[in-house]
């Protein structure tokens, strides 16, 4: 995954959540689960910042993202946050969200494949961040809500009233987004909004055992996968064909597909580089 990069240096330590990056697998684990993890200014910061910097390290090939404690992540902290916020200038304003909204962006324009380990409540910002990943994992006991609405705000933040409806419908996400309402496990799965449902005490290793087979597996194959599933949200039919069939043609020349066909040749497992 790396690629070109000037002279500064990676982050050794992020001061504002977890970081462990192990044979491939990043974890980000954000901890303040005092607060049921909400974010702060420097949270959310620091989560644009590493989602740039990930793919050009070279080490991981899959993020996960949880909560610690009892909470996935209740959104912004309404001291540290919506207080401050009452003082600012509209400039400053626009300056905030523009930043909040720049951690989605990361989150779908990053090329490893983002799993959320959601393992209690995900609202307001932190039902968006969820949202924004490629895999939805859930613990029973885990809810969404988008409680913009609740505060006083637009339910469409974050770039939910984009996501939402490509996901579950346009009937469902205006439900979801207007009326702000908690969304349990069960529903979710139904509706579309989880990936998968697990008991509690198995959402860890679930979600490790999905890191696993993505961090094996042919990460280039992956991560083009998601980048072209992002860009074609908004292309006509036949530009998606014609970017695919050159994607296509690329990856065709790729080491991991060289490696599929002489691992079939040999009749054995490929051995897969992401290259």
């Amino acid at each position: 995954m790396a690629g070109f990069r000037a002279s500064p240096g990676f982050t050794e330590q992020w001061q504002h959540f977890d970081l462990d990056i192990t044979d491939g697998v990043a974890t980000v684990t954000l901890s303040r689960q005092e607060k049921l993890n909400a974010l702060t200014f420097d949270t959310y910061a620091d989560l644009r910042d590493l989602l740039h910097e990930l793919p050009h390290r070279g080490d991981a090939r899959v993020l996960v993202i949880t909560g610690r404690g009892r909470g996935f992540c209740s959104g912004g902290d309404v001291e540290e946050i919506i207080g401050a916020l009452q003082r600012m200038s509209a400039a400053e304003l626009l300056e905030f969200t523009r930043m909040t909204g720049s951690v989605v962006r990361a989150l779908r324009e990053c090329p490893l494949p983002v799993i959320a380990a959601v393992n209690g409540i995900a609202a307001g910002a932190g039902s968006v961040i969820a949202l924004a990943s490629d895999f939805r994992l859930l613990a029973r006991s885990a809810s969404f809500a988008f409680l913009f609405t609740k505060v006083g705000l637009a339910g469409a933040d974050m770039g939910s009233a984009y996501l939402l409806p490509r996901l579950i419908g346009l009937g469902r996400a205006t439900e979801l987004l207007i009326l702000g309402d908690k969304v349990d496990a069960e529903r979710a799965e139904r509706i579309g909004l989880a990936t998968s449902v697990v008991p509690d005490d198995e959402l860890p290793a679930t979600a490790g055992k999905l890191a696993r087979r993505l961090a094996d597996g042919p990460a280039f194959a992956y991560s083009t996968t998601k980048v072209l599933l992002t860009r074609e949200q908004d292309m006509d039919l036949g530009s998606a064909i014609e970017l695919e069939a050159m994607t296509q043609a690329l990856l065709m020349k790729s080491a991991d597909h060289q490696e599929f066909y002489a691992a079939w040749s040999a009749g054995r497992k490929p051995e897969w580089t992401g290259r």
